[in-house]
């Protein structure tokens, strides 16, 4: 029998490592190759004939890593040149494959790592090259194409919808309250601030306000729409997407706001939450409002994971070993969507072509007229993924 190997590249999540515990677990029960290496801080460790072999791991370390966030075997950001232009780092990559009889390579990541894998699937077509190349999906982003979701989403949703929720009855508790800006990550697409919809008291969602990057920003209705709301409850709660844009294509974190300098009269810069805390205190809405943005914690907070999300990813690195094994290559597993009630999910294989530099981007039919909150369609998509867990709190100055 010959060998497999598997890596880790991008950002890391909160179950990640999962994944790869699928792939070794699944092996020793099967037996379908004799070892299962893994590359230390992805392709780029690879080539530098950085790694170790996992099916030397105990069962017991194995359980532990399965449940460690963060990349555990250390991730890159290696984008490999395209082959036509030179070969020389594939040359290299295959022939250490090679020296160790490895046939199957698994790739745990994002859009990036996908790109990798249809290269390298590409490279050993066109070179009748006998060794397999797999997609395992992972990003918090849940911004690739055709699959349902990735792994790493779900538990990243059930952080911030629980802190939205949290932060929420925070910022409640006074007879004069002001107002609450939560920002998430999310450059391109806007399911990581979506997933707030999912933050209910008795029945009904937390955030006034959710501003995704699908949808271009406005200063000035976002004032009107916080003033009215302001008005009526004397409270707002607002979440938004770090990758906020103007209608000139610009991040408005990057944007100057009128008055808000330093003492040498440089213009200050800062994360969307402090941009749009700028811009209300200056309209003269209030001067209480705070801005929260919660950074890594949402891809590595792994006691709030989700349960269904470490099932999924567990259930993404055992498949992968399965469609390797029956000559597949090229192709990324997918995760489709069975039955929302009861939430039932299985995979699929797509090609990493498919996947590989494209963007699944939130649906716009999902997002309100006023494109400052969301639909029950996102509330449905959203709940299912964070285990319909979400605290169930009661309050009584309301």
């Amino acid at each position: 029998m010959s060998n497999c190997i598997i890596a880790q590249s991008g950002g890391p999540t909160s179950v990640i490592n999962a994944s790869v515990v699928g792939v070794v677990k699944e092996n020793l029960e099967k037996k379908l190759y004799n070892n299962v290496y893994a590359g230390i801080n992805g392709i780029e460790g690879i080539l530098n004939k950085n790694i170790i072999n996992l099916s030397e791991k105990s069962l017991e370390q194995l359980e532990r890593f399965r449940f460690t966030p963060s990349s555990g075997l250390g991730s890159c950001r290696y984008k490999m040149k395209n082959f036509n232009d030179s070969a020389d780092e594939y040359i290299k990559l295959f022939d250490i494959l090679k020296e160790l009889n490895i046939d199957t390579f698994f790739y745990v990541g994002g859009n990036d790592s996908m790109d990798t894998v249809a290269k390298l699937s590409e490279y050993t077509k066109l070179n009748n090259i006998p060794v397999k190349v797999i997609g395992i999906p992972k990003t918090i982003d849940n911004d690739l194409p055709i699959t349902d979701h990735t792994p790493g989403f779900g538990s990243a949703a059930k952080l911030i919808s629980t802190l939205t929720l949290e932060t929420y009855l925070d910022s409640s508790v006074y007879i004069n309250n002001g107002i609450f800006i939560l920002e998430t990550m999310g450059r391109d697409t806007g399911w990581l601030a979506a997933s707030s919809c999912a933050a209910k008291l008795g029945g009904k969602p937390v955030a006034d306000f959710i501003y995704l990057p699908e949808i271009i920003f406005s200063e000035d209705q976002f004032i009107k729409d916080v003033a009215k709301k302001f008005k009526e409850q004397n409270q707002v709660y607002i979440v938004a997407s770090e990758g906020l844009k103007n209608k000139n294509g610009d991040f408005i974190s990057t944007c100057n706001i009128s008055g808000a300098h330093d003492n040498f009269g440089h213009a200050q810069l800062g994360g969307v939450g402090n941009y749009l805390k700028t811009l209300i205190i200056n309209a003269g809405i209030t001067k209480r409002v705070k801005a929260l943005e919660l950074g890594v914690i949402q891809r590595c907070s792994m006691h709030i994971a989700s349960k269904i999300d470490l099932e999924e990813s567990y259930m993404v690195g055992k498949a992968a070993l399965t469609y390797a094994y029956e000559g597949n290559s090229g192709y990324m597993v997918a995760i489709n969507r069975d039955s929302n009630t009861p939430y039932k999910s299985s995979t699929m294989l797509v090609d990493a072509n498919k996947v590989a530099n494209n963007i699944k981007y939130f649906p716009k039919e999902w997002i309100n007229a006023e494109g400052n909150n969301l639909t029950n369609d996102a509330m449905s998509y959203i709940e299912p993924l964070v285990d319909n867990d979400i605290p169930s709190y009661e309050v009584f100055n309301k």
